[in-house]
């Protein structure tokens, strides 16, 4: 008759790496949540208006690739960022289907308020790791993606917005 083993008190690996992504959201969370509550503005907004804001006069498919979205979801924090009177957008001169931002006063007024980073905690952190870690990272995520069948184009959504 077999023995009643009692559970482990160790986690399994796969539970102990789970933790960890628990960890890594709930950082990535915690840190939007408190941008929100000081300046009332969502992470993804606070960061377009702090892209703008370093490079004035910057495009829409610049800001789409800084921020490393879609086009259409950098559209979408402009066009909400421009209705609460943040920014400015200017037609250019040459080519009126071509746009020019700019941060307004209240807009810096409203940086000025931001706890950093304004792109969030996980780009800044994951700048710190080594070019080793950050590609064994990187092909393990891969393998990970591709067992869960992700879709891949929801790499370009900010992680404020999920």
């Amino acid at each position: 008759m077999p023995r009643n083993i009692a559970p482990t008190s160790q986690p399994t690996q796969s539970s102990q790496v789970l933790r960890r992504f628990r960890v890594v959201f709930n950082a990535v969370r915690s840190h939007f949540k408190q941008v929100e509550k000081q300046v009332g503005l969502g992470g993804a907004q606070v960061w377009a208006l702090s892209v703008i804001r370093d490079q004035p006069g910057i495009g829409m498919g610049q800001l789409a690739k800084n921020m490393d979205v879609h086009q259409s979801t950098a559209s979408n924090l402009v066009r909400v960022l421009q209705h609460k009177e943040l920014l400015r957008m200017d037609k250019d001169e040459a080519d009126k289907r071509h746009v020019h931002l700019h941060v307004t006063p209240q807009a810096m007024d409203l940086l000025a308020k931001v706890p950093g980073p304004f792109e969030g905690v996980l780009p800044g952190a994951l700048d710190q790791l080594s070019p080793l870690t950050l590609q064994r990272l990187d092909q393990d995520l891969a393998e990970l993606i591709a067992l869960l069948k992700a879709d891949e184009a929801a790499g370009q959504l900010p992680l404020a917005q999920l």
